[in-house]
């Protein structure tokens, strides 16, 4: 799961439904999965690990973007940035999901048993 798109498990269902009397049709097999997460074979400590090599990609897209700019190759100015700013985004979507992951744990030390 790339972390671009585990941002709309962040949002209220509310913005995820058609405004009222907006009609919406779907193909069948997209409307058997929809909001179903497929579920990581190692559980949520792969989930995670899988989150962070996709930063790691996506960071390491970019540097390779940036040094073919540098070095006079092939590659598009737009293309790097693109890359650049994707690597940025899910960056700071993996920073988020630690810090409330550490909000929760605090959370639940402080619970009183």
């Amino acid at each position: 799961m790339s972390p671009l798109s585990a941002i709309h498990h962040t949002l209220p269902q509310t913005a995820l439904l058609p405004a009222p009397g907006v009609e919406t049709s779907f193909p069948a097999d997209a409307v058997s999965t929809a909001g179903a997460a497929t579920p990581a074979s190692g559980g949520f400590s792969s989930l995670l690990g899988q989150m962070v090599q996709d930063v790691n990609a996506s960071q390491s897209a970019a540097a390779s973007a940036v040094s073919g700019l540098q070095n006079g190759g092939q590659v598009p100015l737009h293309q790097a940035v693109i890359a650049m700013e994707e690597a940025n985004v899910s960056f700071q979507l993996m920073v988020e999901v630690r810090n409330k992951l550490l909000e929760s744990y605090q959370e639940i030390m402080r619970m009183q048993i």
